[in-house]
């Protein structure tokens, strides 16, 4: 069992938990993520990993209601636990793996929406660590859904904007990296884009106008987190990959987001599935019974 060491609400349906699993968090990087099971019979739920620390032993996690699983889920309250604490799953971002002084000469900005703010912290905090302060676009519908502000803003430079222009700037991200870009000098030789399918396709169309290698993440389409389901299978460029396994980051220029879009709305239904498996073969592994619920 793993127990629950924090609880708390960041905004209307947005959770947070700090929950005590020393071997994942001796292991995990950031980009990576984990699956959670609330009991013997609960759904698998991959979620990324908003933080770690090492020497406490714990994982902060943070997910958003959506179906009877996760409604469930934020029911929970500290010294509760979960039955399984799987991770860390999927690879690491890429800038792990480079040379650090290399990595400094780069001005890297991200592009947080909604939930897609937890797992950006993990890695421009890792960025921090190492000596390197990138710029952070934090996108929100409005002030009240706006989370992690203060901990983003000690380890980057944060600018906040909301659709309706409740707080910090006004306008989608998209207007927000462009203002930076074309009318306040910003130049950017890397993006990573986070948050909602459709804001990441928006991201990725104006960052190729502008001529910045994008990163995207593909977590908002994983369902089974093991590759069996098949619900996250992509188009990347003349490939077909699986967010969960080969990800979940990928070349966002090189992702068919039309594609990737319109495959998780069919694979919601029954009949969805069955076409898909008309169309693809069966990508469904029988027995992970992991494609109703929340996704």
């Amino acid at each position: 069992m793993y127990k629950i060491l924090k609880a708390e609400t960041l905004a209307a349906k947005i959770h947070l938990m700090v929950v005590h699993a020393p071997r994942v968090a001796s292991h995990c990087q950031p980009g990576q993520f984990i699956i959670v099971k609330m009991d013997e019979k609960g759904e698998r739920i991959p979620l990324t990993i908003c933080d770690y620390d090492r020497e406490e032993g714990t994982i902060t996690i943070v997910f958003q209601e959506i179906g009877a699983s996760t409604i469930k889920m934020s029911e929970l309250k500290a010294g509760d636990s979960f039955r399984d604490f799987v991770g860390p799953l999927g690879c690491p971002s890429e800038f792990v793996h480079e040379d650090i002084e290399e990595l400094k000469k780069k001005k890297l900005v991200f592009v947080a929406g909604g939930v897609g703010t937890a797992p950006v912290y993990p890695q421009v905090k890792w960025l921090h660590e190492h000596g390197i302060t990138a710029d952070v676009i934090l996108g929100s519908k409005t002030k009240d859904m706006v989370i992690l502000e203060k901990e983003l803003s000690a380890v980057s430079n944060l600018y906040v904007t909301t659709d309706d222009g409740s707080y910090g700037r006004s306008g989608m991200v998209t207007k927000t990296l462009e203002d930076l870009v074309t009318n306040e000098g910003k130049h950017y030789d890397v993006c990573v884009a986070i948050g909602p399918m459709i804001m990441m396709k928006f991201v990725c169309l104006l960052t190729k106008k502008l001529g910045i290698h994008t990163i995207v993440s593909m977590n908002p389409i994983m369902v089974d987190g093991t590759g069996m389901c098949g619900a996250c299978r992509l188009q990347v460029g003349d490939e077909i990959k699986f967010a969960c396994v080969d990800g979940p980051e990928f070349d966002g220029h090189l992702v068919d987001f039309d594609q990737a879009m319109k495959r998780s709305q069919m694979y919601k239904t029954e009949e969805g599935r069955a076409l898909l498996k008309l169309q693809e073969g069966d990508t469904h592994h029988g027995g992970c019974g992991q494609c109703g619920g929340d996704k």
